[in-house]
């Protein structure tokens, strides 16, 4: 997603006074598919099978035996090695979990495709959660994944942390990247999706050849879902 000219970081601190979380902690998510087993299929974009995948996630599971860990750990390295392409401005296109793992670069779409890729493959259900965010005189649509872990489904955003941007992995209170803000218009989707968004997939598989990602207009919001 773009950089937004209203960067507003979460406004209520944890008990410790040095984070931030955000103020939405409780919200009733509505999986598109009744069973968490639902969420652990791969598609032609969520690729488990994908070489370059399957390599990070082996990785990871060595020291991280765990599912919580290594979720935590899947989070953390797609949070971090996986440079978001604005921060970057970097032009490069990429859309699948194996295209995201090699070239360790994308979006926030990408970059939970990834993220879902490996959790999925490791037996953790996993699906595309997004928001709808003011960008400019408009709004973009923001992607992110929800894990079902400890029985329930907990919001994670692998967006990728910079100065005035921190999302941290939690399954208690939510520490996304950024909060809604209604009056502007702005949505948190509740449908926790079993494959990305169709407007996602469409931007960026129909994006011409040697186009610029930075240079394509991203979806504006959830095609049907939204409020109002």
């Amino acid at each position: 997603m773009t950089t937004h000219p209203r960067v507003r970081e979460t406004e209520v601190p944890t008990d410790s006074g040095g984070q931030y979380i955000s103020a939405v902690t409780q919200q009733s998510w509505v999986p598109e598919a009744r069973s968490p087993q639902a969420y652990l299929d791969g598609d032609s974009i969520i690729q488990l099978d994908d070489d370059a995948v399957t390599a990070v996630a082996r990785d990871l599971r060595r020291t991280a035996p765990d599912d919580v860990d290594f979720a935590r750990a899947a989070f953390n390295w797609v949070r971090d090695e996986v440079d978001h392409s604005y921060d970057i401005q970097d032009p490069r296109v990429t859309l699948t979990a194996g295209e995201v793992a090699r070239e360790r670069v994308g979006l926030c779409y990408a970059k939970s495709h990834l993220l879902t890729a490996l959790l999925r493959s490791a037996g953790i259900p996993t699906g595309l959660c997004y928001q709808k965010l003011t960008d400019g005189d408009g709004h973009v649509l923001h992607g992110l994944v929800a894990v079902h872990l400890d029985g329930g489904w907990h919001r994670q955003d692998p967006r990728g942390n910079k100065e005035g941007i921190t999302a941290e992995f939690s399954l208690t209170e939510e520490r996304l990247a950024w909060s809604v803000d209604p009056t502007l218009g702005e949505i948190d989707y509740p449908q926790v999706l079993v494959a990305p968004a169709a407007s996602v997939v469409k931007t960026l598989r129909d994006a011409e050849p040697g186009r610029s990602i930075l240079d394509i207009a991203l979806p504006t919001s959830l095609a049907g879902h939204d409020i109002g």
